[in-house]
């Protein structure tokens, strides 16, 4: 079973959310930091070819065995999926054709997602970028472990099996702790994913369905670059929220790993997060960082001080302020 977790409750905070406060400073000194923000028009190239190597990948794997299957979905597939899902992370802050085309966004965000198998692209931003807005808001950010996760998960044993579900956790908890009315975009969406999967079920059977939605479950669990779930903002130093990776998995990730970078500026593309870094060294050289999310994942579950209760939260805002707040993201977007 393992040591149990020392931590019984959330590390409870009263302070505001750190990229705020820090984004002003940084623009205030180095306002060029503008000239990095926008759309970065190689992202949709990327999301289409990342698509037809996938294609390419269940033709050919259409009549392997399941253990086949497993493994390339796992050490291959899985990885492109991954990838694709940090495509659609990027998309969801509209960093693939401007603020100015939304539609279009949300239209590539659909097909990247027809290799992963379920409908996920629509459901992702709407509570991604509460999740940017709201960080560590005890009832609005959903990123953040539920009560009943970090009661469960206290040992070794079962923080690695948290670690293997945690794209279920991922996916249904926002739809548990804070379900929302459909839109007509989840629809489009789920109606997409339906008719690719009838397709493909079809055209080259249910071994290449099960290669790329396998391959998704597989790759966002127990897998190296899933690390960064964790790396991201989970607490590994007292009273740091958001920890960035600086390691070569940035490299097939979109460089979300530069995540104090990203908090900071949301809206500047992936591909240039480095020069973030670069142009302001001295507002995250301090800070506390990962090199490898292998070790993150380590350490996550075999440290009995850190686990799911290892985030930082805060009292929740007044409804009728979130209400006014998402009215104005509503009319904006």
């Amino acid at each position: 079973m393992g040591q149990r977790v020392s931590r019984q409750d959330f590390e409870w905070v009263y302070s505001e959310e750190p990229h705020k406060t820090r984004r002003k400073l940084i623009l205030a000194k180095y306002p060029e930091i503008k000239e990095l923000m926008g759309s970065d028009h190689r992202l949709k190239y990327a999301v289409v070819m990342m698509v037809i190597v996938q294609l390419i990948s269940a033709y050919l794997l259409r009549n392997a065995s399941v253990l086949t299957l497993l493994f390339f979905g796992y050490a291959w597939g899985g990885v492109i999926n991954h990838s694709m899902t940090l495509a659609i992370h990027e998309i969801s802050h509209n960093l693939a054709f401007g603020p100015s085309r939304p539609l279009a966004n949300r239209a590539l965000a659909i097909f990247g997602n027809l290799i992963l198998g379920i409908p996920y692209a629509v459901v992702f931003k709407k509570y991604h970028l509460e999740h940017h807005k709201y960080q560590g808001d005890d009832e609005l950010d959903v990123d953040i472990p539920s009560r009943l996760e970090a009661r469960f998960f206290t040992r070794t044993s079962t923080k690695l099996l948290w670690i293997v579900l945690q794209p279920v956790f991922y996916t249904i908890r926002p739809l548990m702790l804070r379900p929302k009315p459909l839109t007509m975009l989840e629809f489009y969406n789920f109606f997409a994913q339906l008719c690719f999967d009838v397709v493909l079920y079809y055209t080259m059977g249910w071994r290449a369905l099960l290669y790329l939605s396998g391959g998704t479950f597989l790759a966002m669990g127990l897998h190296p670059v899933a690390g960064h779930f964790i790396s991201e903002h989970y607490m590994f130093k007292k009273g740091y929220e958001t920890y960035s990776y600086y390691g070569f998995l940035n490299c097939i990730t979109f460089n979300v790993g530069y995540h104090n970078e990203h908090h900071d500026f949301p809206n500047i593309p992936g591909s240039k997060l480095p020069q973030v870094k670069k142009i302001a060294p001295e507002f995250y050289d301090h800070l506390p960082c990962h090199t490898s999310w292998v070790r993150v994942i380590w350490d996550f579950a075999f440290d009995p001080e850190i686990g799911p209760y290892s985030r930082i939260k805060r009292r929740t805002l007044s409804s009728s302020n979130c209400a006014e707040e998402n009215g104005a993201d509503n009319k904006a977007e």
